[in-house]
C-alpha cells in the first residue's frame, strides 16, 4: 500500500458513489492505494452508500463516529487507521477534483526520505458563494500575517503528506485548517499547487461561515502560541 485517500464526511450520501468512481479513475494504474471514508456522525445514508460500494471494492473502507466530532477528528481517525505511508485528503462534497491527485502524488514521491513535506491544493478559481470567498480571503490574509506559513489557501481539502508527519503534529479541534503552520513548526515546508475547484452538485454544506469565524480567532491565537514555544534542537552525530 502506497497511498491512503482519507475522506471525512457528514451527510454526503449522494456524493459518495460519484466521488469514489472519480478517485478510482484517477488512481488506477498510478499507485497501490486505498480509500478510507470516515463518517462523522451522519444522520443520512452516507454509511450505507459507502458499504454498498465496498462490497465490490475491497480497497474502500468505512469508519464511523457515533456522534459528530468535527472534521479534524474525522481526518485524524482516518489517518490513524490508514495502511499507506502517504495520505491524500479530500473533502467529501465533490468540489475537490480527484484528477489532481496524481500530479500531487508525483511531487510527493520526489521528496527526500526524511523531508517533512506538505503538498497543499490552492483553489485559485473557487466555485463558492461570494460570502465564502470573501471570508476565506480575509482569513487567509490574517492567518498568513500572524503565522507566516506562506500558504495562500489552507482551507483546500486536497492535501498530501506523510502519515507519520501528521501523527507527530499537535492535535486539536479545527487543526486541519492550520496544517501548514504546524508542519512549519516541526521544521517542515509546504508546497502550494494550483488545483481545480468545482461547484457543489449535490447536498448542502455542513460547515458554515460564522462558526469558522468564531472558532478561528481563538484557534489562531493558540497556534501562534504553539509556534512561539516550539524548539527544534539539532541532533549531533555520536562521534564517541
Amino acid at each position: 500500500m502506497e497511498l491512503s485517500v482519507v475522506i471525512p464526511v457528514r451527510n454526503e450520501a449522494p456524493n459518495v458513489a460519484p466521488l469514489v468512481a472519480e478517485i478510482r479513475a484517477a488512481l488506477e494504474g498510478i499507485c497501490d492505494y486505498e480509500i478510507v471514508y470516515v463518517d462523522d456522525g451522519s444522520s443520512d445514508e452516507t454509511a450505507a452508500a459507502v458499504r454498498a460500494l465496498a462490497a465490490g471494492f475491497p480497497r474502500l473502507r468505512l469508519l464511523r463516529h457515533r456522534q459528530s466530532a468535527g472534521q479534524s477528528a474525522a481526518i485524524r481517525t482516518g489517518v490513524r487507521a490508514a495502511r499507506g505511508p502517504w495520505i491524500a485528503t479530500l473533502d467529501g462534497d465533490g468540489q475537490n477534483d480527484p484528477a489532481d491527485i496524481p500530479r500531487l502524488w508525483q511531487m510527493a514521491r520526489g521528496a527526500a526520505a526524511d523531508e517533512k513535506l506538505l503538498i497543499a491544493g490552492w483553489r485559485q478559481r473557487r466555485q463558492d458563494s461570494g460570502t465564502k470567498r470573501l471570508s476565506s480571503r480575509i482569513a487567509n490574509r490574517v492567518r498568513g500575517a500572524l503565522l507566516g506559513d506562506g500558504t495562500p489557501d489552507t482551507g483546500c481539502g486536497l492535501k498530501i503528506f506523510r502519515r507519520a508527519l501528521f501523527l507527530d503534529l499537535p492535535f486539536f479541534d479545527h487543526c486541519h485548517r492550520f496544517l501548514p503552520a504546524l508542519v512549519k513548526r516541526e521544521g517542515g515546508r509546504t508546497i502550494s499547487v494550483a488545483v481545480n475547484h468545482r461547484p457543489r452538485q449535490r447536498g448542502v454544506s455542513n460547515y458554515g461561515t460564522l462558526d469558522r469565524l468564531f472558532v478561528g480567532i481563538s484557534d489562531l491565537m493558540g497556534v501562534k502560541w504553539l509556534m512561539r514555544r516550539a524548539k527544534l534542537p539539532e541532533i549531533m552525530p555520536d562521534d564517541a
